[in-house]
C-alpha cells in the first residue's frame, strides 16, 4: 500500500468530475497520479472538505462523521484495495467500542470521509501501477479557471439544488 493525498478534483474531456490522488512524498509533476472518475456530488463533498468549507446544509459525509462521533466510532484509514473492469474498490477501516471493524465502500465515499476525518488515505501498488498516470497528464494548474469557477458555484449553492 502507497499513502497518497487528494491532489485535487479535475474534469476530464467529456466533463466527468475526477479526483486525483498523488503519492506522498512524490515531487510535483513527477510519479504517477491515480484518477477515480467520480459523482459531481461526491467531487462538490471533497473539494468542500478539501477547502475547509462547509456547506450551507450538511451533507451526506458530514452527517455520516457526525453519526460516526456520535456512535464512538473513527475512521482510521481507507485503502483503495482493487480495480476490476474500471470500477475502483475501496475499504474504510474503522475504530469502534467494540473493536475495529472494515467496511466495503465507494471510493468517493471512503475519501470524502478520510477528508473530513483527517485519516490516511492509501492505494494498493498493483491498482496505482494499473491505472495510474504520468502526474504531468495531471497539472491543475491549467485548470485554475475550472476551479475558480466551481468556488463561485458553491457560494451561490442552495440546498434546493441538490434535490432529486
Amino acid at each position: 500500500m502507497i499513502e497518497v493525498r487528494v491532489l485535487g478534483i479535475a474534469l476530464d474531456p467529456a466533463g466527468q468530475h475526477i479526483v486525483l490522488l498523488k503519492p506522498i512524498g512524490q515531487d510535483e509533476g513527477a510519479g504517477r497520479v491515480l484518477p477515480i472518475w467520480i459523482g459531481g456530488q461526491e467531487a462538490t463533498s471533497i473539494l468542500i472538505a478539501v477547502e475547509g468549507e462547509h456547506a450551507p446544509r450538511p451533507l451526506s459525509h458530514d452527517l455520516i462523521t457526525t453519526l460516526f462521533g456520535a456512535v464512538g466510532a473513527k475512521v482510521d484509514r481507507v485503502e483503495v484495495t482493487r480495480i476490476d473492469d474500471g470500477t475502483f474498490y475501496a475499504e474504510l477501516t474503522l475504530t469502534t467500542p467494540t473493536g475495529p471493524q472494515v467496511l466495503d465502500a465507494r471510493p468517493s465515499d471512503a475519501v470524502a470521509l478520510a477528508v473530513r476525518a483527517e485519516a490516511p488515505i492509501f492505494v494498493a501498488d498493483e491498482v496505482l501501477d494499473d491505472a495510474g498516470i504520468p502526474a504531468e497528464m495531471a497539472d491543475l494548474r491549467d485548470d485554475e479557471e475550472k476551479v475558480d469557477e466551481f468556488k463561485h458555484f458553491l457560494d451561490d449553492v442552495d440546498p434546493e439544488d441538490f434535490q432529486g
